[in-house]
């Protein structure tokens, strides 16, 4: 653990999920391969004797236009998927319900799949200790079921961004987690892996940030964290001076 600054007293933590908690990068790369099959399969009688190949490239025009439809909708990763999904089915000449019944059917595929890993035990065990001297929340741009994974049980709340609360870097969700828990921005640690999403996201809103430089997949450091970790369970050594 590196201090760069200096820590006001903590009286709650924040946790982003992906990549912080777990490593998600193996498992998205493994669900956005499995969806390109699935897609094969449910689509490909639609085509025609046409051939599509379902992967990023196709998908790519359907979620701008997505965005362009609607810009807020990029702080929703669900809508926006879903969106992106009905959109690029409709584009193969499927009509407007059923590109709508087939996206959410692929929707949920996805969401399955991507939610199907387990989370280390010691991160588990990281939060179960912290928590007895703090609340923890989870702060996320993602859209991961914590029930699936077996984390919902263990924050005091959990915030996804979304339903008008916009992504990180913006405060929304930060200052969301204050307002229900009534403690100052400065009082909260936020853990995560994104320089930009969450360490400067987590500073402008005035709380505190520790920064886990292992899963090398988030944006690159522009401000110096509170803390460096190499390792999420390095925060248990904060523990002895955590008050809520």
């Amino acid at each position: 653990m590196k201090f760069y600054r200096t820590l006001k007293p903590i009286k709650a933590i924040s946790f982003d999920l992906d990549d912080t908690l777990y490593s998600n990068r193996p498992v998205m790369v493994a669900t956005e391969r499995a969806m390109l099959g699935y897609f094969q399969q449910l689509l490909s009688p639609l085509l025609a004797g046409k051939t599509v190949t379902f992967d990023r490239h196709f998908w790519q025009s359907h979620r701008t236009a997505a965005v362009e439809q609607n810009p807020e909708i990029r702080h929703d990763v669900t809508a926006l998927r879903l969106a992106t999904y009905q959109l690029g089915i409709a584009s193969l000449g499927v009509k407007k319900e059923q590109a709508k019944s087939l996206a959410e059917q692929a929707m949920a595929h996805f969401l399955a799949i991507r939610s199907n890993f387990s989370v280390p035990t010691s991160s588990i065990e990281l939060l179960q200790q912290l928590r007895e001297h703090v609340p923890v929340v989870a702060i996320s741009n993602g859209n991961v079921d914590t029930q699936a994974i077996g984390l919902k049980d263990q924050f005091d709340h959990i915030y996804h961004a979304g339903n008008g609360l916009k992504m990180k870097p913006a405060g929304d969700l930060f200052e969301q987690a204050a307002q229900d828990l009534a403690i100052a921005c400065e009082h909260i640690l936020h853990v995560g892996d994104c320089g930009r999403a969450d360490i400067l996201g987590a500073l402008r809103a005035g709380c505190q940030a520790a920064w886990l430089s292992c899963y090398d997949v988030g944006k690159p450091l522009k401000v110096l964290p509170h803390i460096e970790l190499s390792d999420v369970t390095e925060l248990a050594g904060l523990a002895p001076h955590l008050s809520s």
